[in-house]
């Protein structure tokens, strides 16, 4: 899909639109990993989807590759949890969704900035995140 050039510079656009593409690119990246694996029936691809992508889930995501992101990606992060939202989470604790907003803001910034290898990057780690978490469940461990 062909990119439109943009009218301002990614680092100008306010975090919450940042979000709204995170969001649709996080969405992007578990559809096609699900159906990757095999996971093939539509209410299952859905079911699946959302213990990837929710509001606790991306939290998850932050606490665990914290170290891992970069000083200006921290900074991207914190704005977006920041930002001011007229949204009450229904499934969510309000940190978490902060968090969440957080992240799919910084993944709107990669994606709007052309930093495709860096984005794939944190997509693929977020994903291994999200699966690890889910194998430590389905052993016992609860570690959160």
């Amino acid at each position: 899909m062909k990119k439109e050039p943009l009218q301002r510079d990614p680092s100008q656009t306010g975090s919450l639109v940042l979000a709204y593409m995170g969001d649709a690119v996080l969405e992007m990246k578990v559809r096609q990993h699900l159906i990757a694996i095999g996971v093939g029936k539509p209410h299952e691809l859905q079911k699946k989807a959302v213990t990837y992508v929710s509001a606790k889930a991306q939290a998850l995501i932050v606490k665990s590759l914290w170290e891992q992101f970069q000083e200006e990606e921290q900074r991207i992060i914190k704005r977006g949890r920041n930002a001011r939202s007229n949204t009450i989470p229904k499934n969510a604790s309000v940190s978490d969704y902060r968090l969440s907003t957080g992240f799919e803001a910084l993944l709107g910034y990669l994606y709007l900035s052309d930093q495709q290898e860096r984005l794939d990057e944190i997509l693929d780690q977020a994903v291994h995140a999200i699966e690890f978490q889910q194998k430590n469940q389905e052993r016992g461990d609860h570690h959160e």
